[in-house]
C-alpha cells in the first residue's frame, strides 16, 4: 500500500471544453454585437436638426430627424418621400428637407394653388395649404434624367423647387431619406 504524503509535482488541468465553447460564444456575440452597431450608426446614425418651419406640420423646427443613408444607394426616391439634400449641390449650404412631388422625366405644373404632375392633379399624402405662389413652376417644370421635384409641406412658408435658390434636386445631391424623428416626447417616431 502506498502512502499519501506530501506532493510537490504539479498536476495537469484538465482543460473544461465547456466554459471554453461558453466563453467563444459569449465572445462572438460581442464582436457581432458590435458589428452590427457599427452598421446601424453608419447607414442610419446620421441625424439632422430641422430648421425653419416649411415642413410643418410634419417637422417642426429643432425636430432630430435620423437619415436613412443606405435607402437611394438601393432604390430611387419615390413620391411623397421625405429627402434630405444640400441645394444645388452647395457643400456649404445647410441641409433641407422636403417632399418628393417629381421623380425624373416629370413635368410638374402648379396652377391655382394646386400641384400637376403630368398634367394629373397630384394625390397629396399630407394635408397642404393652397399655394399662393407657384414659382418656376408656373409655366411647367420638365425635370432632367437624375432631377426631382421638391415642396415643402408647409407650402406657403418653404424655400423648395420653385425657388431658383433650390431649383430640381439632383440624385447626387441628396443624402438620404428621413425616416424617423428622435426627439423625444409625442414626436418620437417613423415619419410618413
Amino acid at each position: 500500500m502506498r502512502r499519501r504524503g506530501l506532493n510537490f509535482r504539479r498536476r495537469k488541468k484538465k482543460l473544461n471544453l465547456t466554459a471554453l465553447q461558453g466563453a467563444a460564444f459569449w465572445i462572438g456575440e460581442v464582436i457581432l454585437a458590435f458589428v452590427v452597431g457599427c452598421m446601424v450608426v453608419w447607414f442610419f446614425g446620421y441625424t439632422l436638426s430641422n430648421v425653419g418651419e416649411s415642413m410643418e406640420p410634419t417637422l417642426k423646427s429643432g425636430d432630430q430627424v435620423l437619415i436613412n443613408r443606405l435607402v437611394y444607394e438601393i432604390k430611387s426616391p419615390s413620391y411623397g418621400d421625405l429627402i434630405v439634400f444640400k441645394p444645388n449641390g452647395n457643400q456649404n449650404a445647410h441641409y433641407h428637407i422636403k417632399r418628393v412631388v417629381g421623380k425624373p422625366g416629370d413635368t410638374i405644373t402648379i396652377k391655382s394653388g394646386r400641384v400637376f404632375v403630368n398634367g394629373e392633379l397630384l394625390n397629396e399624402t399630407v394635408q397642404t395649404a393652397s399655394m399662393q405662389d407657384a414659382g418656376l413652376a408656373e409655366e411647367g417644370v420638365k425635370l432632367g434624367a437624375d432631377e426631382y421635384f421638391v415642396l415643402g409641406d408647409n407650402r406657403n412658408n418653404s424655400e423648395d423647387s420653385r425657388s431658383a435658390n433650390i431649383g430640381n434636386v439632383k440624385k447626387e445631391d441628396i443624402l438620404g431619406q428621413a425616416w424617423f424623428v428622435v426627439t423625444p416626447g409625442e414626436r418620437f417616431g417613423r415619419l410618413k
